[in-house]
């Protein structure tokens, strides 16, 4: 009896020794996962040259001193008034920009067709006195600093205006409405600004530009429509005007893997 289960127990051990190794092999085999491809992101670049359009509001504020009638002068200069001038304007743009990290600078010119009208009645001649400006130009430096494709910046350099000045008869007098006298300039000076861009397509942009103009003071010689010198006024004037922006830029964004 002893031997019989002894060589029970024998064939035990021995069937477990062959149903381990047959267990292990039977196993699933690990599943093999592709590593996935490495991140691509776009990175916006304002570098090159670039063309647009703009439109928008501006004001003009305008002050004139009497400083001869005719030509005798008037000593000290007499006080003429105030007025606004406000209206629409629009015209376009072209320059070059380059960047660096994000640091973006650039240079550009831009034209611009503009309707500022206002008056006031003279403190001085009691006359109806209206300006006008039709057009400016600004050759401007820029300096600005990109997040990616929004790009914040400020500009300055110098601005000519086309200006227009008219007297009239004011009314309540006979002959209201005649014109007495105007003065045309063309006038130089200095301008700063700040904007906001969005580049919303590799190669398009749209924004929001302020920018401010200071004529200073400068003295204007009005003639009668017979030719005739009808006085001079030291005009002062400064300008103030929002703009949308809409630009399109030779190049596009660079494509960085990481």
């Amino acid at each position: 009896m002893k031997k019989l289960f002894a060589v029970a127990a024998g064939a035990g051990a021995l069937a477990l020794g062959l149903a381990a190794p047959a267990s292990a092999a039977d196993l699933a085999a690990r599943p093999y996962t592709k590593a996935p491809p490495p991140m691509v992101a776009t990175i916006y670049d304002w570098s090159g040259f670039y063309i647009g359009v703009n439109g928008g509001y501006g004001s003009s504020h305008t002050c004139a001193d009497v400083v001869a009638v005719g030509v005798v002068p008037v000593v000290p200069a007499a006080a003429e008034g105030c007025h606004n001038a406000t209206g629409g304007t629009a015209g376009g743009q072209i320059g070059y920009r380059w960047q660096s990290a994000n640091w973006v600078f650039g240079v550009e010119g831009q034209g611009n067709w503009a309707d500022f009208t206002g008056s006031n009645i003279g403190l001085f001649t009691g006359a109806d006195n209206r300006s006008r400006i039709d057009s400016f130009g600004l050759i401007t430096g820029q300096v600005g600093y990109a997040w990616n494709n929004v790009l914040l910046y400020v500009k300055g350099g110098a601005a000519v205006v086309g200006d227009r000045f008219d007297t009239y008869i004011p009314p309540g007098f006979i002959g209201a409405g005649t014109l007495l006298a105007s003065a045309r300039d063309t006038r130089w000076g200095g301008t700063v600004g700040a904007g906001i861009e969005f580049g919303f397509a590799s190669n398009w942009s749209v924004g929001f530009e302020y920018d401010h103009i200071f004529l200073g003071h400068h003295d204007a010689v009005f003639t009668t429509p017979a030719a005739g010198v009808f006085g001079t006024a030291r005009i002062g004037q400064d300008v103030d005007m929002g703009l949308v922006r809409v630009n399109y830029r030779w190049g596009g964004p660079v494509v960085a893997k990481y």
